[in-house]
């Protein structure tokens, strides 16, 4: 790499690796939670003052309130017969990850689109802090991209790099500085 290298990993390189299992029974018991579309009572998993940090469309919520109210409450609204299937998942000290995917039926009104009954994938993953039996933060990234294309509606207007793969656009190539 040229020139200065940034400090990589700061967050995770001071783990606890014998907390390596509780932190696996803490995840595991979420995602039951979840899959039982538990909401009222999901603070057996998430400490008071938890983080929850999504990406784009997602939006953050501080604290297990924000969580419960402007997460869990409209995703469920949206999406029924929701079920969370983790694809892998990983786990060191303090620290999970996982990424996977929620199959849902569009039960009700999704970022401005009605109900359509139909079926979706919901790809999704998810960095994990637990400290004391609590999950005290949770980076999210939530492919909606994907959603809303299931839906009918494409969110890139036709100019989505997909078009690169398939061949209907040829990709751009960086500029190169030409010495003199």
């Amino acid at each position: 790499m040229k020139g200065s290298r940034p400090e990589q990993a700061y967050l995770s390189k001071d783990t606890d690796i014998s907390k390596t299992e509780d932190t696996r029974r803490v995840i595991e018991s979420m995602v039951d939670g979840l899959n039982d579309h538990r909401i009222t009572d999901i603070g057996e998993f998430f400490s008071e003052q938890f983080r929850w940090m999504g990406n784009q469309g997602c939006g953050t919520k501080n604290g297990l309130r924000e969580f419960q109210d402007n997460w869990q409450r409209p995703f469920q609204a949206a999406f029924s017969d929701k079920v969370c299937i983790d694809e892998a998942r990983l786990y060191m000290g303090e620290w999970a990850a996982a990424f996977g995917r929620q199959e849902a039926i569009h039960s009700g009104e999704f970022m401005g689109v009605s109900a359509t009954g139909k079926k979706v994938e919901i790809r999704y993953m998810d960095f994990w802090k637990v400290v004391d039996g609590k999950i005290v933060d949770n980076w999210v990234s939530v492919d909606f991209p994907h959603v809303l294309s299931q839906l009918g509606v494409d969110v890139f207007n036709g100019k989505g790099w997909e078009t690169y793969d398939c061949g209907d656009a040829i990709a751009p190539e960086p500029q190169t500085n030409v010495p003199e």
